[in-house]
């Protein structure tokens, strides 16, 4: 495969926490290929981490982004007008829940807890949608990641999956609503990956054995498959594909 599948191509990138996050992994995959990055990071504490590996990257623009913040995501995206005057793909890695309402019972989940799930791991990706059309002059294409516990009732994911499920569903709304323009939406759904937000899963390490052993051949997923498949939804090989959910966990969707 060409190294210049990419090429001219110019991505945001949200969600970057370390060197072990999936939107990470994405990023490297994206600039193996020729793409130009801009990157986020969540505050002045996330900033140290992060720094390091948007040099590496070569990210053209880097700058803060906590969506419940006001004002936050309308500078990334004016800085991404003034800088590129275009962009081509968008890639959304984020969620959040209080751990208290993560763990608690779904019956037992605050009104707060549930609506912060749904702003920061749902709407936000809506708003982000909204702010990148204007500047995919030429299409593009936007991805965000889920979880299977959108579609199933799995382990202690709880309000987690109402919030996943919440946003497939905008994806394909969004698919329908964009086409128009030519913007593809699609969700790509991993398996369970040891990340730094996976850790406030509780029994994390149990449902990684799970995972593990419903797999069709024994193995999870790693960053650079998941990687890999971004690749494919944000150059031109996926031009016909949107409004998908995209699962990339050895099979493990198949059987549950």
């Amino acid at each position: 495969m060409s190294n210049q599948l990419m090429a001219g191509k110019k991505i945001l990138i949200v969600g970057i926490a370390n060197d072990k996050s999936i939107a990470y992994g994405c990023a490297k995959k994206l600039k193996e290929h020729g793409a130009e990055l801009a990157i986020t990071y969540l505050n002045d504490k996330a900033e140290r981490f992060v720094a390091p590996l948007a040099e590496e990257l070569g990210a053209s623009i880097f700058m803060p982004l906590d969506v419940t913040v006001p004002g936050q995501m309308d500078a990334v995206f004016d800085a991404i007008s003034e800088q590129w005057g275009s962009l081509d793909g968008v890639i959304h890695s984020l969620a959040f829940c209080p751990l208290e309402d993560l763990h608690a019972p779904i019956s037992e989940c605050s009104r707060e807890g549930f609506l912060q799930a749904m702003d920061v791991s749902c709407y936000s990706f809506i708003e982000m949608a909204g702010k990148a059309k204007s500047l995919m002059t030429s299409g593009g294409s936007m991805i965000n990641f889920s979880y299977l516990g959108s579609a199933l009732a799995t382990g202690d994911y709880n309000i987690m999956g109402c919030a996943k499920a919440s946003l497939e569903a905008a994806t394909r709304y969004l698919a329908r609503d964009l086409g128009p323009k030519h913007i593809r939406i699609n969700s790509i759904s991993p398996g369970t990956i040891a990340t730094r937000a996976a850790g406030g899963i509780k029994d994390f390490d149990a449902m990684l054995d799970y995972n593990r052993a419903k797999s069709v051949d024994g193995q999870l997923p790693t960053v650079d498959e998941v990687g890999g498949a971004a690749l494919y939804y944000l150059s031109d090989l996926s031009s016909g594909v949107t409004g998908t959910t995209h699962y990339v966990d050895h099979g493990v969707c198949i059987v549950g």
